[in-house]
């Protein structure tokens, strides 16, 4: 699909620069830009997602548990 879109002057310089040193065309380059923004975009909403349903669980462990943890710290090989 054929799209017309507005970008600053410095911007358009640097994505041709790297369109040529990556030996791909213009529209190659913003359509990866485009996919790359999208996957990390969908990351940030499940992560989101994610913090909404987990925001009123407790996940703190038992105390003896927690001291059970640290004990074993001391035996571990680092």
């Amino acid at each position: 699909m054929k799209t017309a879109i507005s970008i600053p002057d410095n911007i358009f310089t640097e994505a041709e620069e790297l369109a040529k040193k990556l030996q791909i065309s213009r529209s190659e380059l913003y359509t990866l830009a485009i996919t790359a923004y999208l996957k990390n975009s969908l990351s940030s909403q499940i992560t989101e997602k994610l913090d909404q349903v987990y925001q009123d669980i407790d996940s703190k462990l038992p105390l003896d548990i927690t001291q059970m943890q640290f004990s074993s710290l001391e035996t571990e090989q680092w």
